[in-house]
């Protein structure tokens, strides 16, 4: 639509939705125009209509979308065509926790009265969005207070991942598993270099898909995209090739585009992908996290550290709510091979419910593992599964009648994977064929409400060798039934095998292995004992799934820098390495408190470059190679904050003050989009800089008054849309007018190098950890 008010010469002002209300005949034209092209399906006028956008508007958000979506049918109504009118749902411009400070409780309450705004709409439409939990946060308030079909595209980058290091699996299994109608890509690419990112979205879905692209690139000087009409649509009906059923175009088309591409779509039928058709019996087993997908086709390590059953020390953590002890044992686990987390925080004498919520929060932050959400309670696990940002195990239902009628339904509307234990209200069966037949109970049941037979996974449940020795060979038994005769994936906590045992490891890699050989999928164990976790490994090998033994030399091999070995038990102590460790890991309060520790012994300066700096610049390096992503990344910059914080409040008053030196930054005039400048100023101050953040829609001569101080070396702009690059333009200008010498770095996704050299910028930065190196060189000059 953007294109077309720039075509049509409309002035948008700073606020484009509010035009619904103060020009609604232009609305009904630009609507007009795309359903005489042929478009069945238009978007309302609301993409940034929310509560934050509008609070200084004058208007509410009822106001804006109501006349949005009434503009829209009255359009339909007038060109007598059949055409859908959707509510279309943007992102909410804020930065979600825990890199940012929008909660996911609170980005539900503000889609959910978007939603309520928009109920005269046809269907809805959830788009550009990059942050998974953002997407969940609109999609579920989408389904729980409207009953009307929601479509749901995000926005990838060229490595296939979005801006915050969202997979396309992730993407595709968490919004299918939460009851998206459709879902696919819009924004960001052109069709060409999104055909690759929606074939592998197909893999993991079989829902309907959509293909929403841009037109190529924008020339920033003119605002103009590259690819033509008729280019356009020649490659974009590649994407009915592939089976995608709902096409149209994004930034840079116009009617002109999309009557070209109904033009080479004429004739051409729509074949439903073989997933459609099957109801995605090809789709793998699998679970996620946003970034990390893990797929069930070989024997996978659940973590089982995370619970306090026999463990005082976690007991305690539970009750003083010591947080920093739980994500400890989860990294030690990470850095010992778990490939899954099991989260269990059940204590009687705390509130199970809002810890389990801020343990599974804190946990995403510093892993990229899967979890396994562990309780017997529904609300806890309803109020997990709210706020996991991908697609968990449920551990678990069980064959009582009350089990199975609170737990599935939750399983079934969070579109979880669920784990069954072979008990009833008689207990533990004694026998092979009483465990098989509550097993099949529970997948009839599953299925039966519309859990996919591939989400349910079975656990036989084992005994313990030295009081019930027979019972053993019953549980390697059932999970050879369970595996092969109802193809179901398997689960098993192996240690209690051994309780009451000498020589315990040895018992329990022996039962370990001889059940892997009869089907079992995933072992529950401590990975944190390298026997155990090594059995694993070494049956991976000798049943030729490891092929070539890669991993197996990766994690044995000492001279790999794969190797995998646990941290040593003093990670955390008060020394450079233990800080360094912390900064890596996301640990803030440790990271505080180490530092507090060294600054007894330890000149500060000496802690910040030969600590902080180097653990950030490791943390920068692993997100450039994509081993980290944004999120670790700001974490990693939270705990190096929380570091100088600490560093600022024991210096004494007349100190000098500890920074590397000034930088101003502004989101230029016209624009109010600002995460982008939001994440550059976090990294820039825990890197030791200190930051004029002047915010969004900022005034040239704003700009040129902070940077007019001598000590201010660099200033920083930023602008997403093209519109307002004339202001960063003249910004520039105004700046080395008042001082020539002043270094100005830009950045945004509408700039390219040229162009910042063509408006006299010094330098570009194509992300936030580029500006801390360009705020290095600007400031060792």
């Amino acid at each position: 639509m953007g294109t077309t008010f720039l075509d049509l010469g409309v002035e948008t002002g700073e606020i484009p939705e509010l035009l619904n209300l103060t020009s609604p005949e232009v609305l009904e034209k630009i609507h007009g125009m795309f359903l005489e092209a042929g478009s069945m399906i238009l978007y309302s006028n609301t993409f940034g209509a929310n509560r934050y956008k509008l609070e200084e508007s004058g208007y509410t958000v009822d106001e804006v979308i109501g006349a949005g979506i009434r503009n829209l049918k009255r359009a339909i109504e007038k060109s007598g065509k059949e055409a859908y009118a959707a509510l279309d749902v943007g992102p909410l411009g804020r930065l979600m926790e825990p890199g940012g400070d929008l909660s996911f409780e609170e980005a539900y309450d503000v889609f959910a009265e978007i939603i309520r705004a928009g109920k005269d709409a046809d269907l809805i439409v959830i788009e550009t969005m990059t942050d998974l939990t953002e997407m969940r946060a609109a999609l579920l308030a989408a389904k729980e207070n409207s009953d009307k079909p929601v479509m749901c595209t995000m926005s990838f980058e060229l490595n296939g991942r979005t801006f915050t290091g969202c997979s396309c699996s992730a993407m595709a299994l968490s919004l299918t598993a939460l009851g998206a109608d459709a879902i696919g890509v819009n924004c960001s690419l052109g069709p060409a270099e999104l055909i690759p990112i929606v074939e592998e979205i197909s893999h993991w879905t079989h829902i309907p898909l959509i293909a929403k692209a841009n037109a190529g690139l924008p020339d920033p000087v003119t605002g103009r995209y590259n690819v033509n009409a008729e280019d356009f649509a020649e490659t974009v009906v590649k994407f009915a090739d592939l089976c995608v059923k709902i096409l149209g175009g994004c930034c840079g088309t116009s009617p002109a585009y999309i009557a070209e591409l109904k033009k080479v779509l004429a004739g051409k039928k729509f074949v439903p992908r073989k997933e459609e058709v099957t109801g995605g019996s090809e789709i793998p087993t699998a679970i996620c996290s946003a970034s990390r997908t893990v797929v069930i086709d070989q024997p996978r390590i659940i973590g089982e550290r995370i619970n306090p059953t026999g463990k005082k020390r976690f007991k305690e953590a539970l009750v003083n709510n010591d947080i920093n002890y739980i994500l400890g044992q989860a990294i030690e686990q990470v850095n010992a091979g778990a490939d899954i987390l099991d989260v269990n925080v059940g204590l009687p004498d705390i509130d199970e419910k809002a810890m389990m919520v801020r343990t599974v929060k804190a946990l995403q932050g510093v892993t990229d593992l899967p979890l396994q959400v562990d309780s017997t309670i529904p609300e806890v696990l309803e109020a997990a599964l709210r706020v996991y940002n991908g697609k968990p195990i449920v551990n678990s239902v069980n064959g009582e009648e009350e089990s199975l009628q609170k737990i599935l339904p939750i399983v079934k509307k969070y579109g979880a994977c669920v784990l069954g234990l072979t008990l009833d209200k008689n207990g533990i069966p004694a026998t092979v064929e009483e465990r098989f037949a509550i097993a099949q109970r529970i997948l009839d049941r599953a299925t039966a409400i519309g859990i996919p037979k591939r989400d349910v996974f079975i656990d036989c449940l084992t005994m313990t060798a030295s009081t019930e020795q027979a019972a053993a060979m019953v549980t390697i038994n059932s999970v050879h039934r369970v595996k092969h005769e109802l193809g179901l994936k398997t689960a098993l906590g192996v240690s209690n095998i051994s309780f009451g045992l000498p020589n315990r490891e040895l018992i329990t890699s022996s039962f370990l292995q001889i059940c892997l050989a009869n089907g079992l999928d995933l072992p529950i164990i401590n990975p944190n004992i390298a026997v155990i976790a090594g059995a694993v490994r070494a049956y991976k090998v000798l049943a030729n799934i490891d092929k070539d033994s890669r991993e197996y030399i990766a994690a044995y091999n000492t001279a790999s820098p794969q190797a995998a070995a646990p941290p040593p038990s003093n990670a955390l102590e008060a020394t450079p390495e233990g800080l360094m460790y912390a900064v890596q890991s996301g640990l803030k309060q440790d990271g505080a408190r180490i530092t507090e520790k060294l600054l007894e012994t330890t000149d500060a300066m000496k802690i910040i470059d030969e600590v902080l700096i180097p653990a950030l610049d490791k943390a920068g390096a692993d997100f450039e190679k994509g081993a980290i992503f944004l999120p670790q990344l700001i974490l990693s910059a939270g705990v190096a904050q929380a570091a100088f914080e600490v560093i600022k409040s024991k210096m004494p008053a007349d100190s000098e003050k500890v920074s590397k030196g000034k930088v101003v930054l502004a989101t230029v005039k016209g624009d109010i989009h600002d995460i982008g400048k939001n994440i550059v100023k976090v990294l820039l101050e825990n890197y030791g800089y200190e930051v004029i953040d002047l915010g969004r829609d900022v005034e040239y001569e704003a700009v040129a008054e902070a940077a007019a101080p001598e000590d201010v070396k660099l200033v920083g702009l930023s602008a997403l849309m093209t519109t307002t690059l004339k202001s960063m333009e003249e910004t520039i200008k105004l700046v080395k007018e008042r001082r020539p010498d002043i270094k100005v770095v830009v950045g945004g996704a509408v700039l390219t190098p040229e162009f910042a050299e063509k408006i006299g910028a010094d330098f570009y930065s194509r992300d936030a950890k580029q500006t801390v190196d360009i705020a290095r060189i600007v400031y060792s000059e």
